[in-house]
C-alpha cells in the first residue's frame, strides 16, 4: 500500500499540487508507505480543520518502476512528535497516530508541591518623582544575558496579576511588573494636597513606563501588556521605538478615555478642565464616589472576575483578596474617579500601531477567544494592517489569557522571544517551518499538568492569508444564535 498526501488550504479551495513525502513542504509531512503496493491510497490533511481523509487512486500519479528499492517503513513527524508508519497500519491506525501528533505537551507552571518554587520575586518601589513612588516586582535579575521582559497590567489590577509570569519566565529571563500610578500599589497617599497637575491617563501611564525603563531596567525590553497595559505598551512602542525589543498584546484594550485630549482638541478639552486630575469639582468627585462604591462592592468585584474569566475553576482567590485590598486605599475613590474622568491619549491604537509599522517594531498579538469585552477581532484588525505580525487566539480563555492559561501564554512568550532573539533562526510557536502553515495558519492543541490533571487548550495560529469579514461574520452569526434565532 502507498500513501500519498495532499493538503486542504484553508481558503475555500484544494490545493492540488501532489507531493511525496521527500518533496513536501506542507506543516504535516506526509505519510508515504513504500511496501510493494497492493493499492494506492491518497490521505488528505486539512490543516484548518485538522482531519485525515483517505480516498483510493489506484495507480494514478505513481510510478511503480522502481518498488522493489524501498523500504518498508516511513517516519511521519512534526515539531510536535512522530511515529513510526508500517506495511501493517490500517486507515483507521493511521489516522489516530498522525492526529496525535497535533497535540503539543507543553511544560507547567512551577509546583510548589514538588518543591519546585519557580524564580523568588521582589517587592520595589521606585520614585517616578517627588511622592511619586511607584511599586514593582522583579524576578530572574541573575539571568544577565538574557534579554528583559516588562509586564503591564490591566486596569484595576497590578503588577500581582503576573505572579505566574515572575515565577515561571523569571527562571529564562529578567522579569518585571510594574504598578501603573493610581492602580495596584502604587496608590498616591496624598492626592489633595499635591495632586492638582496629575492626570491618570494613557499619556501619564505611557510616560511612566519610559522613565521606568530607563532608570530601572536600563536597557530595551520585549513589553508584554494585558488590556489597557497593551494599550500603554503600544503607545510606549509608537513613542519610543529605541527603548522597545518587541511588544506582545493580551487582549489589548483598542479605546481609552472619554473626554477630549487638550493637545488633539485643546477648544473641546477646555470645557473639563478637571479632566483626569485630582481633586475634582465637589459635584463631580460625589457623583463618581457613588459608583465606586457600587463598583467596589466585594459582589460586584466577583461577578466582574467571573465574567472575564471563561474557566471558573480556575482560583482567582489571589486576584480577588489583591483587588478588594486596593479598593481600601484611602486614596482609591478619589484615583478612581481621576482614572474614569481621564482624557484620552495623544495616540489613538490606530495611530500607535501606524507608527510601530512604520518603525519596524514587532508585535505579537495574544488573545483570548472567549473575552466578552476585547473580542479577537480586535486582535485581527491589527492582523489585516500587519499580516506579518503573529497572532495566537487561544481558547477556552477570556480577557486575561495569562492569568487564566499562564502554560500556553508563557509558553508563546518564550517562543516568540526566541523567534525574534535568533533573527528568525528559532521558528514562531506551533509551525513547523513550512510556508503554507505561516501563510494560512494552523491549529493545535497546547496540553500541559496542572494539580495533578491534565488540561488541553486550542490555539490557532492565523497566518498571511485570512479572511477579515467571515471572521464577523461568524461573530454575528454566533450572536444572532445566542439570541435564539438561527441564521442561515
Amino acid at each position: 500500500m502507498e500513501i500519498l498526501s495532499f493538503n486542504y488550504i484553508p481558503s475555500c479551495h484544494v490545493n492540488s499540487r501532489w507531493k511525496l513525502v521527500d518533496h513536501t513542504s506542507s506543516s504535516h509531512p506526509s505519510v508515504f508507505l513504500t511496501t510493494r503496493p497492493q493499492r494506492v491510497l491518497c490521505a488528505g490533511l486539512n490543516s484548518k480543520r485538522r482531519s485525515l481523509s483517505f480516498s483510493d487512486l489506484d495507480g494514478l500519479f505513481v510510478n511503480r518502476s522502481n518498488q522493489d528499492r524501498v523500504s518498508s517503513s516511513r517516519v511521519y513527524s512534526n515539531n510536535s512528535g512522530s511515529c513510526v508508519i508500517t506495511e501493517k497500519d490500517d486507515e483507521r491506525s493511521i489516522t489516530k497516530r498522525v492526529e496525535s501528533l497535533d497535540k503539543i505537551f507543553i511544560p507547567s507552571l512551577p509546583n510548589e508541591s514538588n518543591d519546585d518554587h519557580g524564580s523568588p520575586i521582589s517587592s520595589c518601589y521606585w520614585e517616578y518623582k517627588p511622592k511619586l513612588k511607584v511599586h514593582y516586582e522583579k524576578a530572574g535579575c541573575e539571568n544577565v544575558k538574557s534579554p528583559p521582559v516588562l509586564f503591564l497590567p490591566g486596569f484595576g489590577v497590578g503588577s500581582f496579576h503576573y505572579e505566574k509570569q515572575l515565577k515561571d519566565l523569571g527562571r529564562d529571563f529578567r522579569v518585571w511588573a510594574v504598578d501603573f500610578l493610581g492602580q495596584g500599589m502604587s496608590l498616591p497617599s496624598e492626592p489633595e494636597e499635591w495632586a492638582n497637575e496629575l492626570v491618570f491617563s494613557v499619556d501619564l501611564w505611557q510616560d511612566q513606563v519610559q522613565r521606568f525603563v530607563e532608570e530601572v531596567i536600563g536597557e530595551p525590553v520585549y513589553v508584554v501588556g494585558n488590556s489597557l497595559g497593551g494599550y500603554v505598551a503600544l503607545c510606549f512602542a509608537a513613542s519610543t521605538p529605541e527603548l522597545v525589543k518587541g511588544v506582545a498584546l493580551l487582549n489589548a484594550t483598542p479605546f481609552w478615555g472619554f473626554l477630549p485630549n487638550p493637545t488633539r482638541n485643546p477648544r473641546l478639552a477646555r470645557m473639563f478642565p478637571w479632566a483626569g486630575g485630582s481633586p475634582l469639582p465637589p459635584k463631580v468627585k460625589k457623583f463618581i464616589e457613588f459608583i465606586w462604591q457600587k463598583f467596589s462592592e466585594p459582589e460586584s468585584i466577583a461577578k466582574i472576575l467571573r465574567q472575564v474569566y471563561v474557566d471558573h475553576t480556575i482560583k482567582v482567590d489571589k486576584v480577588f483578596s489583591r483587588i478588594i485590598q486596593t479598593t481600601q486605599h484611602p486614596a482609591a475613590a478619589a484615583s478612581f474617579a481621576a482614572i474614569m474622568l481621564a482624557p484620552q491619549g495623544q495616540l489613538s491604537f490606530d495611530d500607535a500601531v501606524s507608527r510601530c509599522q512604520e518603525n519596524k517594531v514587532s508585535i505579537c498579538l495574544m488573545y483570548g477567544k472567549e473575552d466578552p469585552w476585547v473580542k479577537p477581532l480586535w486582535g485581527l484588525k491589527v492582523k489585516r494592517q500587519l499580516p506579518e505580525t503573529p497572532f495566537y487566539e487561544i481558547s477556552p480563555a477570556g480577557h486575561c489569557p495569562h492569568d487564566e492559561v499562564p502554560e500556553v501564554v508563557n509558553y508563546l512568550l518564550r517562543g516568540w522571544i526566541g523567534n525574534l532573539e535568533s533573527q528568525g533562526y528559532a521558528m514562531l510557536p506551533l509551525l513547523d517551518n513550512a510556508e503554507e502553515a505561516n501563510e494560512y495558519g494552523v491549529f493545535r492543541d497546547l496540553e500541559f499538568v496542572r494539580e495533578g490533571s491534565r488540561k488541553s487548550v486550542r490555539v490557532r495560529y492565523f497566518g498571511t492569508k485570512f479572511a477579515l469579514w467571515s471572521r464577523i461574520s461568524s461573530f454575528i452569526k454566533s450572536r444572532i444564535g445566542d439570541l435564539g434565532f438561527s441564521a442561515s
